[in-house]
């Protein structure tokens, strides 16, 4: 496999990659991505975003996998996506 796959840039840059921090600690799956969304943001760049764009996007993402776990501890659908939380200011 490439580096790209195995080592990817925006993970490489930490002294313990995301995958091994996450499997080392049996994080469950919405843990590992608050986890892999956090530590790549700044350092991942998507096509047709400009860094800072970029680094909200995967902010943002932390924030949707934060929601969706309480939504699923307050006995919601993790997706679910009512009134309350339109009014969230990011």
């Amino acid at each position: 496999m490439t580096d790209t796959v195995e080592s990817p840039a925006h993970y490489a840059v930490h002294a313990i990659e995301p995958i091994d921090f996450i499997m080392g600690n049996d994080l469950p799956f919405w843990k590992g991505n608050i986890v892999k969304y956090t530590m790549r943001a700044g350092y991942k760049v998507y096509d047709n975003q400009t860094p800072d764009e970029s680094q909200i996007t995967d902010l943002l993402k932390v924030i949707r996998y934060a929601e969706m776990q309480i939504n699923y501890i307050e006995g919601r659908e993790p997706s679910n996506d009512d009134d309350d939380d339109k009014n969230t200011t990011y």
